[in-house]
């Protein structure tokens, strides 16, 4: 192969379609390329850099690392291992890490000119810097420390640095900084017991180098669904090094007929300059079948970018159609009523494989929805949801302070996570704060409750396939009487259900000061009267110290029902309980975190759907 000719997207080899939802070496990312990658997981070479003096003395250069350890895991695993310790790190931490790779034969034997080297990184964080051969990378948003340790990030090789045999230097700091985006890992503010937890930073995902074309779509595609125009809207990022004329290819197939023939095609004419731009294309796909719980049926993109002289760089993806809508009290699926029987998950350091687990054992449940609780989760998750038919509610990792910093830093977050898992049908809810954690000064400062304004008008216009709460649980803003929030939603915690009983009639009859922690409306006076969704999106947490309760599997489950049979009783859109697994020192869970065995009867938390008494 000379480099020149009409193919598809170079690489070390065509790779395979994924054939099951639980392939160990399935990259992190919705997005598929017809091209090998190789992994780069494994043994690498590590040292704690406890006086952060690798800058200065020039690491990446040169050194001696006096230990090892295994990419992907977290600083706390390895700097544990190393001083053979449970103690890990207090206030900073600074760690680096390098190992050699040989340059893949098939690139330096070809000499594509059409091609680049891309190295990726499934997550790492929260501050990393990367050097290969001494020199150091930038990422391909411009990037020299890369801050964030939840999405994952890229470096276009230079072929002037690489090598036949390369090296890979890799810094990473942390801190316990509030304005960072952490989720529930404990920080400066909310230290570690309870329900908050240690800290999971670093190397935490898969990294990866693969065969990229200069000229391509990148791992990004965003999708919004007309379903009654049986329409798609696909939003996808070029990036071009040589500008010019252009072409966009995008062939739809039916992911579970056997028929080769696309359902629906169309090609886009583009002038692109040099560098990255979004652009959204229309798709018509006739007679769509639509996404469901109970039929989760997707279609699968191909979409090419074709330059002038027929050069064709592609990649794959699958998605769905469906609308998610709030309509009143009440939510629609498809235009159909549907009540969010919910769970709250938190999967830690889970892997994968037990991640998978715990969806399929969420499912046999009886749970439509996975609220995803404020955490970084491999994305894996995303694409197995939409496979079996599972409802998420995902959030963006919070801040522990209010300041200027920290929400650059939300919505850097929110943005990141927008851009890489805009794909799937399964996500229909966003959370901006949880219980104004990163916002507690919701109620009294105007610019708190500005950006969060923003944000969610933003979200609005940019993601309409998504319903958004702006601060989950209480403390709802109210701007002219307008609830900046698709959803009313309240955390309701009681072990009594006499009391239970008293604050659901509360909640029910628009009772918004004296049910939850905290009033559940902030700014301007709001009139509930029905008129958007009222959701419980946390309740129960039976077992844990903290929300009281019975602690045996048997009484659990049967005060579990009860509350279950009063929530249904109302007129709420849905309910979340708390929570899928045990983690750290919150021992609630109904499930084992291990093995995924349920510890509480199948189908416990089911409402039968077809029961749902909605208004016409």
């Amino acid at each position: 192969m000379t480099g020149t000719e009409n193919h598809i997207n170079y690489g070390f080899s065509k790779s395979r379609e994924e054939k099951s939802d639980n392939n160990a070496d399935a990259l992190p990312r919705a997005v598929i390329r017809p091209n090998e990658y190789m992994l780069l997981d494994g043994e690498w070479k590590f040292s704690h850099d406890i006086q952060d003096k690798g800058l200065s003395e020039s690491w990446f250069v040169g050194h001696r690392y006096d230990q090892t350890a295994h990419w992907p895991g977290s600083v706390e695993q390895h700097i544990a291992s190393a001083l053979k310790s449970e103690k890990t790190w207090q206030d900073t931490v600074v760690v680096w890490y390098e190992r050699e790779f040989n340059l893949p034969k098939t690139d330096a034997e070809n000499k594509n000119p059409f091609s680049l080297m891309q190295l990726s990184f499934g997550a790492c964080g929260y501050e990393t810097q990367v050097w290969l051969n001494g020199f150091a990378l930038v990422t391909i948003e411009g990037e020299t420390k890369h801050l964030g340790e939840y999405t994952s990030f890229s470096y276009e090789l230079d072929k002037k640095i690489l090598r036949p045999v390369n090296r890979i230097t890799v810094r990473i700091a942390s801190s316990m900084d509030a304005d960072n985006t952490r989720g529930k890992q404990e920080s400066y503010v909310y230290k570690r017991g309870g329900i908050w937890y240690q800290t999971y930073t670093g190397a935490v995902r898969s990294i990866w180098l693969e065969t990229v074309e200069r000229n391509r779509l990148r791992s990004r595609v965003g999708v919004v669904s007309s379903i009654e125009d049986n329409l798609v809207r696909f939003n996808l990022s070029t990036r071009i090094s040589d500008p010019g004329a252009y072409r966009i290819r995008l062939k739809v197939f039916d992911d579970k007929a056997d028929d080769t023939a696309p359902v629906a095609e169309d090609e886009y004419p583009l002038m692109l300059q040099a560098g990255q731009k979004s652009q959204l294309v229309v798709l018509r796909i006739p007679d769509a079948k639509l996404w469901s719980t109970g039929d989760p049926h997707q279609y699968r993109l191909i979409a090419q970018l074709i330059d002038d002289s027929g050069y064709t760089a592609e990649i794959e993806t699958k998605f769905g159609l469906r609308k998610i809508e709030a309509r009143g009290c009440c939510l629609y699926l498809n235009n159909k009523p549907v009540y969010l029987d919910g769970i709250l998950y938190q999967p830690g350091a889970s892997t994968y494989e037990q991640i998978r687990q715990h969806m399929y054992a969420m499912k046999e449940l009886g749970c439509n929805l996975v609220r995803i609780h404020i955490a970084g989760v491999d994305p894996r998750i995303y694409k197995l949801a939409d496979k079996i038919g599972m409802l998420l509610w995902v959030e963006v990792p919070s801040p522990h302070q209010s300041s200027q910093k920290s929400r650059i830093n939300h919505r850097n977050e929110l943005l990141r996570m927008l851009a890489l898992i805009g794909t799937h049908p399964s996500i229909i809810i966003w959370s901006l704060y949880n219980e104004d954690w990163g916002a507690q000064d919701i109620a009294t400062n105007p610019e708190t409750r500005q950006y969060i304004i923003d944000t969610y008008h933003y979200m609005q216009l940019t993601y309409p396939q998504f319903l958004v709460v702006d601060n989950d649980g209480w403390q709802h803003i109210s701007f002219e009487g307008r609830l900046k929030s698709d959803l009313l939603t309240a955390h309701l915690y009681t072990s009594d259900l006499q009391r239970w009983n008293e604050v659901l009639d509360q909640l029910a009859a628009g009772e918004l000061n004296r049910v939850a922690a905290f009033p559940l409306v902030v700014g301007d006076p709001f009139f509930y009267r029905n008129q958007v969704p009222l959701i419980v999106s946390e309740w129960g947490g039976f077992g844990f110290d903290n929300y009281g309760g019975p602690k045996n599997d048997d009484d659990r489950a049967d005060l579990i029902r009860k509350f279950k049979q009063e929530l249904r009783k109302r007129s709420f859109a849905g309910d979340i309980y708390t929570q899928a697994t045990n983690i750290e020192e919150e021992k609630n869970g109904l499930l084992n975190a291990e093995t995924g065995v349920l510890n509480v009867p199948a189908g416990l938390l089911n409402t039968q759907q077809d029961q749902i008494d909605y208004p016409k």
